[in-house]
């Protein structure tokens, strides 16, 4: 093995391998890096989120709250359901901003407050989660409306007032008489105003948020039936629920399994089972292998070479270098008279040989039996010795 044939074959990877390598990988880090930089940026902002009174977004309700503040009614917003309950109030509208974030726990908690605190709460857009907690007796229809702009075709002063409104979204059904039911949508309101069964207070079930956002309030009569449905009282609470209220996760002693739906629990058994047949389908075997033709011939230098890279790239210098010398054991076993059979047997192999180069011996055993070489200069130099040792042969 010479050493221009070393140099050509080496595996120790270049600069420019390297960037090659890794790009992939750095540019990826760089993207991410500028990703949070630039959500950071937009979050940093004094702009808070949908439906948010402190938002002056075009889907917050800066505007709305500003208006009502001219109006002589406070706003304040909480995050947190305990300070929703301790809000309300006879003489304070709680405005829940989602109630479909709440827990079936909250929402019983929070119908309990308002129910004896004869004030005035308001549902924004809640759906089949929440309405019939929330608000007894009301149900939400699947098919929501896709109308914005509706007339009001009630008694309701307020949304007699105000006129038409971008109300359009879900629509209900209530059981109860005396319910105010505006702005229908093929027959069913998406406006309700439900009266508490005992004392003065009440519950509005708004189908949609559209009124109250910052770009659509100068819209038909929405800033009117906001300004209304709102300021009816001195104080206002914007309840925005949040995943990080303890209360959210108080699940009463149950497991996370108790709050797993059954679906799931099913469906997971199913992917367990799918996983499984898919493991023994791909794992069967019909037989032996049967050897292929490849389509291309390849040199056996590019094998070799091929063959070399992985025993450098998985430090196998134990391997290596018991593959090079079998092979030199093997070529030198007919060049002096050994068979094939005994071409690795020390005790045959080196008599004959010592016996061809007239030495003692001594320094081939180590060389065509020795440990594995220490590193990978030993182990270049190592083959430099047989191919060295193979040539003698040959030319003795």
């Amino acid at each position: 093995m010479t050493e221009a044939t070393l140099t050509s074959t080496s595996a120790s990877p270049t600069a420019r391998q390297l960037w090659r390598r890794a790009r992939g990988v750095v540019l990826a880090l760089v993207l991410l890096l500028v990703a949070a930089i630039v959500i950071a940026a937009v979050r940093s902002d004094a702009r808070h989120g949908r439906l948010d009174p402190r938002s002056a977004d075009p889907s917050g309700s800066r505007a709305t709250a500003q208006l009502l503040a001219d109006q002589g009614v406070s706003t304040r917003v909480v995050t947190t359901l305990d300070e929703a309950r301790a809000a309300a109030g006879p003489d304070t509208t709680l405005l829940i901003a989602a109630p479909d974030l709440l827990t079936r726990r909250q929402q019983t908690l929070l119908h309990t407050t308002t129910e004896r605190s004869d004030g005035r709460t308001v549902l924004i857009s809640p759906g089949s989660p929440s309405i019939g907690t929330l608000a007894p007796g009301v149900t939400a229809d699947p098919a929501v409306s896709f109308d914005s702009a509706l007339s009001p075709d009630c008694d309701l002063p307020a949304a007699r007032r105000a006129g038409s409104a971008d109300t359009g979204g879900i629509r209900y059904t209530a059981t109860d008489p005396g319910v105010d039911a505006c702005y229908p949508s093929d027959g069913l309101p998406t406006l309700l105003r439900v009266p508490a069964a005992s004392g003065s207070g009440d519950t509005v079930v708004l189908g949609a948020p559209d009124i109250l956002y910052n770009d659509r309030l100068d819209e038909q009569g929405n800033a009117s039936l906001a300004l209304q449905l709102l300021g009816s009282r001195a104080h206002l609470v914007w309840y925005l629920p949040s995943l990080a209220d303890d209360s959210a996760t108080d699940a009463g002693g149950q497991s996370f399994l108790d709050l797993l739906p059954s679906g799931w629990l099913w469906g997971t058994l199913q992917l367990f089972i799918a996983v499984g047949l898919a493991a023994l389908w791909r794992g069967r075997r019909m037989g032996p292998l049967v050897p292929e033709r490849l389509p291309v011939a390849i040199r056996a230098s590019e094998t070799t070479e091929g063959r070399a890279r992985l025993y450098r790239k998985a430090n196998a210098r134990d391997r290596a270098a018991a593959a090079l010398r079998s092979t030199t054991r093997t070529r030198l076993a007919p060049l002096i008279g050994v068979s094939p059979a005994q071409a690795h047997a020390p005790e045959a192999l080196i008599p004959a040989l010592s016996a061809r180069l007239d030495g003692d011996g001594q320094a081939l055993l180590p060389l065509l039996f020795g440990p594995p070489p220490r590193d990978d200069a030993a182990l270049v130099s190592l083959a430099d010795q047989l191919d060295a040792l193979e040539r003698e042969v040959r030319i003795s």
